[in-house]
């Protein structure tokens, strides 16, 4: 008997997961096999980020997990590290090959999916690989609001203004949906766990935003990027639109601007790049790292290759303007992963493809707890209304009921109750307190 072919998704994100949701529900009983890779057993729903940084939604709801999701899928908690397309072949390294010590393994497939999504896009600037922070993983979001908070404290007890003054100081660079967002709700939390220190006021925190180009949230639009700087200049935080950072040498952030901020916080939000596999592979990309794809997903040139989001440059057939790419966003992304789906079943069985084509609707973001922007349909919307759209939307788009239900239920309870405001910073190094008390015979906190 001839064995099924294997379909091989690279990648567990927006594109992978229902991709291969998709795949395990159309395929009939042995006609392909799909096997899933990615370095972590769970999907990370980005949006969510911000909310679970703030405290609004548990870390645990913002991920949904791979095995549970796609029980007829073979999940491998690995990294691949190379594809030779023209000999169907990758090279994985997994927790086992680590152990075993016997180096990477190679798996065959005859249909290859690739969406690794991207990485943090970084700048050779002066100490940022020391001091900077992400906002790309659920880790980043929790560690940065431990962070945050744990600077309150800092700032509570110490007696020296200098370091008082650094540690009450936020600086945000990128003025996109992460950045923003994130800016927005960890702001929103910091100054409302302020009111509970008896020598801190909201009003001394700091907080700054800083973006090079001179507008923010460019997918909402001109008029709602330029209401969102208001908003923001309104809560006390500093938007600096038109400006780089150029150093954060010794806890230092020096602005393109020449203004100095000593802060023990930076965050780099400051926009992605094509993950590295993709150079990995023999498959032909494009002037930006992306994989040149055609409309039916396709690679451009090598059959039975396959990508979407972030990682594949797809042809808009939609815009007015010829060569015009899809935009590396969840919208298009999850859309992607059904044409996706339903032209590898094609391709299996020797079907017409189908084409990508979806018109843009406009974008929603938040602004902290109650405030919001959003340009849908040609629709314009602030405040309460855009922040209200900005959840159902995404609550519609959170794969699987159970989650879907767990964070409703969140928000209800937020709504009923007051913010959580507790920093769990111990969970980022949970050895520590047992290898002190090995090495020393006693926490020094101890009765």
């Amino acid at each position: 008997m001839k064995e099924p072919a294997r379909i091989l998704v690279v990648g567990g994100g927006y594109v992978g997961m229902y991709t291969a949701l998709r795949l395990q529900r159309k395929l009939k009983r042995d006609e392909a096999t799909v096997m899933v890779i990615d370095p972590e057993p769970y999907m990370t729903y980005q949006p969510f980020l911000p909310e679970a940084a703030a405290g609004s939604i548990s870390p645990r709801h913002v991920v949904v997990p791979l095995r549970r999701t796609l029980p007829k899928c073979q999940v491998v908690v690995g990294e691949v590290t190379s594809i030779d397309h023209a000999k169907r072949t990758a090279t994985i390294k997994t927790l086992a090959t680590h152990e075993e010590g016997t180096g990477a393994v190679e798996v065959h497939y005859e249909e290859l999916i690739l969406a690794p999504g991207s990485v943090s896009r970084t700048l050779p600037v002066p100490g940022l690989a020391e001091f900077g922070i992400g906002f790309k993983t659920v880790e980043e979001a929790i560690g940065l609001r431990n962070h945050v908070l744990e600077q309150l404290d800092i700032a509570s007890s110490t007696r020296d203004p200098a370091v008082r003054d650094a540690a009450l100081t936020f600086v945000f660079v990128g003025g996109g949906y992460a950045g923003v967002e994130a800016l927005a709700e960890l702001e929103d939390m910091a100054r409302y766990a302020a009111r509970y220190y008896h020598n801190l006021e909201p009003d001394d925190l700091k907080f700054i935003l800083v973006e090079a180009t001179g507008r923010i949230l460019p997918e909402v639009g001109e008029e709602m990027g330029k209401y969102a700087v208001r908003e923001l200049r309104a809560r006390n935080i500093d938007v600096r639109l038109d400006t780089r950072l150029d150093s954060c040498e010794h806890r230092v952030a020096q602005l393109s601007d020449g203004s100095r901020f000593p802060t023990r916080t930076l965050v780099w939000t400051a926009g992605v790049k094509p993950h590295p596999i993709l150079a990995a592979t023999d498959l032909p990309l494009n002037e930006r790292g992306r994989l040149k794809c055609t409309a039916a997903l396709q690679v451009d040139g090598a059959e039975h290759a396959w990508a979407a989001g972030d990682a594949a440059a797809v042809p808009d057939l939609t815009a007015e303007k010829p060569g015009t790419e899809c935009a590396p966003n969840a919208q298009h992304a999850v859309r992607q992963a059904k044409v996706l789906a339903r032209n590898v079943l094609a391709s299996l069985r020797g079907e017409p493809l189908l084409e990508y084509r979806h018109k843009y609707v406009g974008s929603v973001a938040s602004l902290g707890l109650h405030k919001g922007v959003a340009h849908v349909y040609g629709k314009k919307l602030k405040g309460y209304p855009a922040w209200f759209m900005h959840r159902a939307y995404h609550l519609s788009r959170v794969p699987t009921f159970n989650r879907k239900a767990r964070v409703l239920a969140e928000w209800t309870l937020a709504g009923l109750f007051k913010r959580e405001i507790v920093s769990l910073g111990s969970l980022e190094h949970p050895r520590a307190e047992f290898e002190l008390a090995a090495g020393t015979g006693r926490h020094p906190e101890a009765s």
